[in-house]
């Protein structure tokens, strides 16, 4: 890869390298980047650097990016997850809350990537200058987060990986999801800019002066818990990280049930406590998804049934009136 070289503008407040080259190059993760650091492919004003070195105005950070590791992800059977629909060119599987998608770091073990490794079917993927992560994530195009259950799609092939990815960049892949929320939210579209919480690694927020567009289109499908609770549904026009989460959150004002990460500032009414504990995570699942073959053309549409934790965390609140 080509050397980049980043001269800081004088208005440039001082910060950590790897945050300011995550800053400086989107779409490459912090984790990447301190790998990058540990290897000594990142200096500032010519020097080698550590990831929390800082720079500021007038500073050059010249950085020299690497290959991706080959995936060290084994193949494991035990990986509890169902395929809805298989060919020669994808699978759509509906995985179960609980299952990392891919490995990364802190999880780099019985995540749905081992488990498909496992299936005489899939198979690692070469080296390919299009997807320089495939070795690390074969096969997936788009994720859900660990506890949140549901329908995904994984290519097989090069061409099918592409063509999925056309598909989910152009926004023409039907995906909607079902969810629990603290208080009855106002149907509509939420429309945002979206990034990463600058006070939390692991959080996202719409509270950004820049950022990626976020859309969801947003139903209600029934109050529960006299008015305390909704049952509502979420269709993602675009899909970025905690999308759902942080929308209904920030713009709607009702968390989703049980969500640890994003459950608001409020306590949650007791009423609803048995709910939150019969369902243990964030109260949401990838019910549909659609999509038109990437090899046929094909139009190809998928609904999941809701787990056996979320229907009964629905049950709880229906019984609240």
């Amino acid at each position: 890869m080509t050397r980049l070289r980043f001269e800081l503008d004088p208005s440039v407040e001082p910060e950590r390298v790897d945050r300011a080259l995550v800053r400086l190059r989107p779409g490459t993760s912090r984790a990447t980047i301190q790998r990058w650091i540990d290897e000594q492919r990142v200096t500032i004003d010519g020097r080698a650097c550590k990831p929390r070195d800082r720079v500021g105005a007038g500073n050059v950070i010249e950085l020299d990016p690497g290959p991706e590791p080959s995936t060290r992800a084994e193949p494991d059977a035990s990986v509890p997850f169902s395929v809805v629909y298989e060919d020669d060119d994808l699978l759509v599987v509906d995985k179960p809350a609980g299952v990392v998608v891919h490995p990364a770091r802190g999880n780099t073990s019985g995540t749905l990537v081992n488990g498909l490794l496992s299936r005489g079917s899939f198979e690692r993927p070469e080296a390919d200058p299009r997807d320089p992560s495939g070795a690390l994530r074969p096969g997936i195009v788009h994720r859900i987060d660990k506890d949140t259950s549901g329908l995904l799609v994984v290519a097989k092939n090069p061409a099918s990986r592409e063509g999925l990815k056309r598909q989910l960049q152009a926004h023409t892949v039907e995906r909607r999801y079902r969810a629990l929320t603290v208080g009855v939210p106002k149907p509509g579209v939420i429309r945002s800019l979206h990034g990463r919480d600058p006070k939390s690694r692991l959080r996202f927020t719409t509270r950004v002066s820049e950022g990626k567009s976020a859309i969801t289109e947003l139903a209600v499908l029934e109050t529960l818990a006299a008015g305390r609770a909704a049952y509502v549904e979420c269709r993602l026009q675009t899909g970025r990280t905690h999308q759902i989460r942080v929308h209904l959150l920030e713009c709607a004002k009702t968390p989703l049930l049980a969500d640890k990460l994003y459950r608001g500032p409020a306590s949650l009414p007791p009423p609803l406590v048995p709910a939150a504990e019969r369902i243990g995570r964030q109260a949401l699942h990838a019910l549909s998804l659609g999509f038109e073959h990437p090899t046929t053309g094909k139009r190809l549409d998928f609904e999941s049934t809701l787990p056996d934790d979320f229907a009964g965390a629905l049950a709880l609140l229906r019984e609240l009136g």
